[in-house]
């Protein structure tokens, strides 16, 4: 106890010193070039020496927060890791819209932005095909472009704690009644802040991410132990909220949480209807056991509604974002994905 009461002082001011010093921590450090760009849409390549399988990697995030998870730090990288395993890597940064971008649709994401990234992810690579990974809502909209693409150039896709049914969801209970008004949030904004919509997220566990997050990193410190790298790393990039498009925000509350369109087969994008069941990619999709923003229930019926004929359903321990990026991903669900994707990516 007088040991404890010794190292308070010094506890708090490293404490306070690693929060107020989180927004200088450095992320994203791979290198990587800029390959193609449109709107606030950038497809990165990353230089990489020891390329061994001719099928390129896709990476696709949500749209909202920043892609950068997939690079958090120097040795928890899953961008660094795939490399290391001789995967051609590409990354897809929506960026960050402004008000200039609110006619910005789930349409114009996956028919222009995804198609032409990989249009010219092939071209780069000098592929005739490639796989896709999408985390999150980037899952959905790889989901969405796969089944408008049956046979085409996508020859592997994976789809990591994706919302697909959302009909039983926290979400759908907040945002999936009349008393959530979805068009006057878009109406009233060109670009819906995403500070808003991660309150929202956080509300969803709020004693965790106001409390046990602090608490957690102060015990800690207290205990003699350096959390800095880790924790600045995750929390400067869960605070980079880009805009979510008003018109994107407007379709994806409506479409998914309200009217279940993907599901039920009755989502059209510019008159193309949005068929699961013509999903004919090897498919290998993830879920999380304690992620609240896509159980596992909401991502499952995925499985029964694709005509893949190779479908692998991983089922981990671990949150929406800590399954993937937490201290023990690389150890567990990275070389996973790994040997999934190396067996199926060959000539």
């Amino acid at each position: 106890m007088l040991g404890t009461l010794a190292r308070l002082p010094r506890a708090t001011v490293e404490f306070a010193n690693i929060l107020l010093t989180t927004p200088d921590a450095a992320i994203a450090q791979t290198p990587r070039d800029v390959i193609w760009t449109h709107r606030a849409t950038t497809l990165y390549r990353y230089r990489s020496k020891c390329r061994e399988h001719p099928i390129p990697v896709v990476l696709v995030f949500a749209l909202i927060n920043r892609p950068m998870i997939f690079d958090l730090r120097p040795g928890n990288s899953f961008i660094e890791y795939l490399l290391s395993e001789g995967f051609d890597v590409f990354l897809v940064d929506w960026g960050v819209p402004g008000e200039e971008d609110a006619d910005m649709g789930l349409a114009e994401y996956v028919l222009d932005e995804l198609h032409w990234a990989v249009r010219e992810t092939l071209r780069a690579a000098q592929a005739e095909e490639l796989s896709l990974i999408g985390w999150c809502i980037g899952g959905t909209l790889c989901a969405m472009y796969c089944a408008l693409h049956p046979g085409g150039a996508v020859r592997n896709a994976v789809l990591l704690t994706t919302p697909i049914d959302p009909s039983n969801s926290l979400y759908t209970r907040w945002v999936g009644n009349d008393e959530f008004d979805v068009d006057l949030v878009a109406d009233s904004y060109g670009a819906v802040p995403g500070g808003g919509i991660d309150v929202a997220n956080k509300l969803m566990k709020p004693v965790t991410n106001y409390v046990t997050t602090y608490r957690r990193l102060f015990a800690n410190v207290l205990d003699g132990k350096d959390p800095r790298a880790s924790y600045q790393a995750m929390a400067k990039w869960l605070a980079d909220n880009p805009p979510f498009p008003g018109r994107a925000y407007r379709e994806w509350i409506t479409w998914m949480y309200r009217e279940n369109r993907l599901v039920g087969g009755r989502m059209s994008l510019r008159d193309r209807r949005v068929q699961l069941s013509d999903v004919d990619q090897n498919l290998l999709v993830v879920t999380a056991e304690d992620d609240h923003i896509a159980p596992p229930s909401t991502t499952v019926p995925l499985l029964d509604l694709v005509a893949s004929a190779d479908v692998t359903h991983l089922d981990r321990p671990g949150g929406h974002i800590g399954l993937m990026a937490g201290s023990k991903a690389k150890h567990e669900i990275w070389p996973e994905i790994a040997e999934w994707l190396r067996d199926r990516s060959d000539r």
